[in-house]
C-alpha cells in the first residue's frame, strides 16, 4: 500500500494529501505517521471539543498545556478519541474521584515523562531505520514508506510494553507509598538523597565531537541506572552530567554512593564522579523531591573530591556501626544557604585515608588512571610520529 492509498484509507481528504505532497515527502510522512498514531478524522477545534463535552475552555487549555502541548489555535486537531478522553476526565472530576488540581499535577507528570519516552523512541527509530537507508542511497520516497511501515508495525507491541511497564512501576510505587513505614509524624517522607556528578565534563564536552560526547553520556547514564537500581534506589532525574537519586534506606543510599564512585573510577572511558549524600524529610511532588536533604546533598557534591563519596552527619550517625562502610571525618564546611556542616568521606572498610582526606583506594585509582592516560598519550604520540615519518619517506 502506498502512502497515498494509506491516507485515503484513513479518511484523509484529497486536498490535505495534495497540500502535503506539495510540501515534499517529509510532510507526507508526517501526515501518515500522524494518522497511524492518532487514528480517526481530525474533526474538532479545541473550542468545539470542550463544547461537545461540556468542559470549561480555559481549564481544558491548562490541562493541554500541562501535558506539554501548545494551543492548536483554531485548527481541527482533535478526534473522537480526544472527546472520549476529555469526557472521562470530566466524569472523574465531577464524581469526586480526582481533584481538579491533582488532575493538573498528574497531567504535568505524565506529559513530561511520556514526552521523553516519545523522543527516545523516535530517535531510536531514526537510528535504526532512516539513517541506514539513506546511507545505502535510498530515495526520500523509499525512506518515507519504510519509516511509516515500521512505525505502523511496531505500535501495538510498544503499546503493550508501555502498559506493562506502567503497571509494574505503579505496583512498586504503591508498595513504597501506601504500605511503607518510612514516614514522619508530620506525614513527610524520610528519604536518602544523592547526587553524582561527572568531574570535568565541561572541558571534555569541548574536546569531543557529537558522537563521542553522546557515547560518554550514554555510558554515564547506563552505569547510573544499573547501580542505583541494583541497590534499591530510584533515579529521580538526569541533569546532563549529573544524576539525582533517592532511596528509602540510608544503607542502600550509602552503597549506591560508594559503588558509583568505584565503578566510574574503574572505567577508563569515563571521568571520575563525585557523590554527595544526605538524608531527612522530603516533599515528593510531580516525580521530584524537595526539602533540606536535597539542598544539602546538592551542596555536598560540589565540594566532594573526584572519585569519592561525601555524606552528611545524619548519614554517618545512622550507619556508624555498619561494618560495610569506613569513615573519615572532614573539617566542617560552610555550605551556601545551610551554614557550618560536619561532613564525612564514605569508603569501604579498611581502605583508610590519605592526609588530604581522600580515601586511599580513591587515591590509588586516581594514580592508576593517570598512569594509564600517560601510557595512552605516549602511544598516540608514537603513532603520530611514525605516521609523519612514513609520510616523509613517501614524499622522498
Amino acid at each position: 500500500m502506498t502512502l497515498r492509498e494509506f491516507l485515503y484509507s484513513q479518511g484523509v481528504p484529497e486536498d490535505d494529501i495534495k497540500a502535503a505532497e506539495e510540501q515534499g515527502e517529509d510532510a507526507v510522512q508526517l501526515l501518515a505517521i500522524d494518522r497511524i498514531l492518532l487514528p480517526g478524522k481530525h474533526r474538532y477545534t479545541q473550542s468545539e471539543l470542550v463544547e461537545k463535552v461540556g468542559f470549561d475552555l480555559e481549564e481544558a487549555r491548562r490541562y493541554w498545556r500541562g501535558l506539554g502541548f501548545p494551543d492548536p489555535h483554531g485548527e481541527r486537531a482533535f478526534t473522537d478519541r480526544d472527546v472520549e478522553a476529555l469526557r472521562t476526565l470530566k466524569q472523574l472530576i465531577d464524581q469526586g474521584v480526582i481533584d481538579a488540581g491533582v488532575a493538573l499535577q498528574l497531567a504535568r507528570v505524565f506529559g513530561q515523562s511520556l514526552s521523553r519516552m516519545a523522543d527516545a523512541q523516535v530517535n531510536t527509530m531514526r537510528n535504526r531505520v532512516e539513517e541506514p537507508l539513506r546511507a545505502a542511497g535510498a530515495t526520500d520516497h523509499e525512506v518515507t514508506e519504510a519509516v511509516t511501515a515500521v512505525t505502523s508495525a511496531m505500535l501495538p507491541t510498544i503499546e503493550n510494553f508501555v502498559d506493562y511497564l506502567w503497571r509494574r512501576h505503579l505496583a512498586a510505587a504503591a508498595q513504597r507509598q501506601l504500605f511503607s513505614e518510612a514516614g514522619t509524624a508530620t506525614g513527610e517522607d524520610v528519604a536518602t538523597v544523592g547526587f553524582a556528578d561527572m568531574v570535568g565534563f565541561t572541558v571534555i564536552s569541548q574536546q569531543l565531537d557529537e558522537k563521542e560526547l553522546a557515547g560518554i553520556v550514554d555510558r554515564f547514564e547506563n552505569i547510573a541506572y544499573d547501580t542505583i537500581a541494583e541497590y534499591g534506589g530510584r533515579v529521580v532525574k538526569m541533569i546532563g552530567d549529573e544524576v539525582m537519586f533517592v532511596t528509602d534506606d540510608p544503607g542502600s543510599g550509602a552503597m549506591i554512593a560508594v559503588t558509583l564512585a568505584e565503578v566510574y573510577g574503574d572505567d577508563e572511558n569515563l571521568p571520575d564522579v563525585r557523590v554527595g549524600l544526605a538524608m531527612g524529610p522530603v516533599l515528593a511532588r510531580e516525580g521530584d523531591y524537595f526539602g533540606p536533604p536535597v539542598n544539602l546533598a546538592s551542596r555536598i557534591v560540589n565540594i566532594a573530591y573526584a572519585g569519592s563519596a561525601v555524606v552528611s552527619d545524619e548519614i554517618h550517625e545512622a550507619l556508624e556501626g555498619d561494618d560495610r562502610f569506613g569513615w573519615k571525618a572532614l573539617r566542617p564546611r560552610r555550605l551556601k544557604g545551610i551554614g557550618i556542616t560536619p561532613l564525612w568521606v564514605l569508603s569501604r572498610p579498611g581502605e583508610g585515608s590519605s592526609r588530604t582526606g581522600v580515601p586511599a583506594e580513591v587515591a590509588r585509582r586516581m594514580r592508576a588512571r593517570r598512569h594509564r592516560r600517560r601510557e595512552r598519550e605516549a602511544a598516540e604520540a608514537a603513532e603520530a610520529a611514525e605516521a609523519t615519518e612514513d609520510a616523509a619517506a613517501d614524499e622522498s
